[in-house]
């Protein structure tokens, strides 16, 4: 599959290029990011390239993994590539299981730089990324699934506006540069609402109302 944007106005999603590689570089040096995601820690412009050439591309090709740099949208809808848009402001991404054709999942992955939190950018971007999985013209998927180590706030606050259900926590999920995180489970399904369908936690710190 060929890269494409999406663009709603707000928001204009592209795949990341070799031109965004110094931007992922710095973001990916935030503290947040570091520790919420499996990027390498310390980063360097390598790893940035690496991640481009060696992990964008190549999904996009197998039409296994899709992953969108965000940026503000300046330009019309549909806009393609980095002309139509600002500075990389966060990254999105779906990376599909091997289910038969109808009964696919995909896993929605994303981070912001400090720059784009606060803003309701991600909240728009991960809106555009689920609409295009569900569609029949899109993916036609069958299930997205989302998940955090547990205390990610923010990211679990952007699931939950985007209508994933928290299945639970499951101890010992998910393995971060070799070492094993308790993460939260959420699952979203093509008839769920696209909007918060239980209540935020008690136990949840203060965050930003908007993402």
């Amino acid at each position: 599959m060929q890269p494409f944007a999406l663009d709603d106005g707000v928001v204009h999603l592209a795949s990341p290029t070799l031109d965004d590689v110094d931007a992922i570089t710095v973001a990916c040096q935030d503290p947040d990011v570091a520790a919420w995601t499996v990027v390498p820690s310390p980063y360097t412009r390598d790893d940035a390239l690496g991640f481009v050439q060696g992990y964008v591309a190549p999904g996009w090709e197998r039409g296994s993994v899709f992953t969108w740099a965000v940026r503000e949208s300046v330009g019309p809808s549909g806009v393609p590539g980095p002309e139509g848009a600002g500075p990389l402001l966060g990254m999105f991404g779906l990376g599909l299981d091997d289910g038969p054709d109808g009964q696919r999942s995909a896993e929605l992955g994303y981070w912001m730089s400090p720059a784009g939190r606060g803003r309701g950018l991600a909240t728009a971007a991960g809106r555009l990324v689920v609409d295009w999985a569900f569609d029949p013209e899109g993916l036609g998927l069958a299930r997205l699934s989302w998940e955090a180590y547990v205390g990610n706030w923010p990211s679990r606050r952007l699931a939950w506006r985007l209508g994933f259900r928290v299945e639970g926590t499951v101890r010992g999920h998910s393995l971060q540069r070799g070492v094993r995180r308790d993460a939260w489970v959420a699952t979203l399904l093509p008839d769920d609402p696209r909007e918060p369908v239980e209540p935020w936690p008690d136990a949840a710190p203060r965050l930003a109302t908007t993402s």
